[in-house]
C-alpha cells in the first residue's frame, strides 16, 4: 500500500474535501496549493499523478492529531 493509497483512505474515511486537507496542512505550517493536492490523488496512470512523499503523509497525520484534540496545552511548571 503506497502512501497514496493511505492519504485517500483517509480522506474518504473522514470525509474531508481538499480546503479541510489545505487547513489542516497549514496547522503544521505545510503549504500546499490544491493543484498540488489533486495531482496525491490522481491515478498512477494518470499523467498529473505525483507520488505522495512521506514529508507530506507525515505532516499530515501530525496536523490532522492537532486538528481533532486541539493544540497541545503549554506545560506550565509548578512555582512553590
Amino acid at each position: 500500500m503506497t502512501n497514496n493509497d493511505i492519504f485517500k483512505k483517509l480522506r474518504v474515511a473522514l470525509k474531508l474535501r481538499d480546503d479541510d486537507i489545505i487547513k489542516i496542512l497549514e496547522l503544521v505550517d505545510f503549504r500546499v496549493s490544491k493543484p498540488e493536492l489533486n495531482a496525491l490523488f490522481q491515478r498512477e496512470d494518470h499523467p498529473n499523478y505525483v507520488e505522495c512523499g512521506d514529508q507530506i503523509l507525515r505532516n499530515f497525520l501530525n496536523g490532522l492529531v492537532i486538528h481533532l484534540r486541539g493544540p497541545m496545552p503549554n506545560k506550565q511548571k509548578k512555582e512553590d
